[in-house]
């Protein structure tokens, strides 16, 4: 931790970082709408954080496990179906789920009804893997099974083997 960090104060450099409603990267993933509110570009690339809206019975990436990050979500409205190895936990707005490094974990929204999260990537390395899965989908490339643990491999991610 840097003297800076320990002491609180603000850090050479620091700038106050306000994203407003409707602002923010937006990446478009078949349908689920993401809205990367903080790409890590002002937290020194330890954290960062995105609003995702998960159309009615959008299913989630395969299981997989993340070596090098946690992931938060916050669910803001709506369900989403967490699967955690053979578990699943229905989510409920209000609910929060972390998921540390190794934890095999997908989700998806099995409802009638849209569901929003608010996810969290500590630290920030997987955002690319969202817009590297974007640009998959703007060059008309099928995003198959293949190109997703690809892109995965590249972030310290892989499948979760199940017994």
């Amino acid at each position: 931790m840097t003297e800076e960090a320990k002491s609180g104060e603000p850090q050479a450099g620091s700038v106050l970082s306000v994203v407003g409603p409707g602002d923010g990267e937006t990446i478009v993933l078949g349908t689920t709408r993401m809205r990367v509110l903080e790409d890590g570009s002002h937290t020194g690339h330890r954290l960062a954080i995105a609003e995702s809206v998960l159309a009615p019975h959008t299913q989630g990436p395969p299981q997989h496990r993340h070596a090098q990050h946690d992931e938060g979500f916050y669910v803001l409205s709506g369900t989403v179906r967490f699967t955690v190895g053979n578990d699943d936990h229905d989510a409920t707005a209000g609910t929060l789920v972390m998921v540390p490094p190794g934890t095999p974990h997908t989700f998806a929204n099995v409802t009638d009804q849209p569901a929003v999260l608010l996810s969290t990537f500590t630290p920030d390395l997987y955002v690319q893997y969202f817009r590297d899965l974007q640009a998959a989908f703007a060059d008309s490339r099928p995003l198959t099974r293949q190109a997703t643990i690809d892109a995965m491999s590249r972030y310290a991610t892989e499948l979760a083997h199940l017994a």
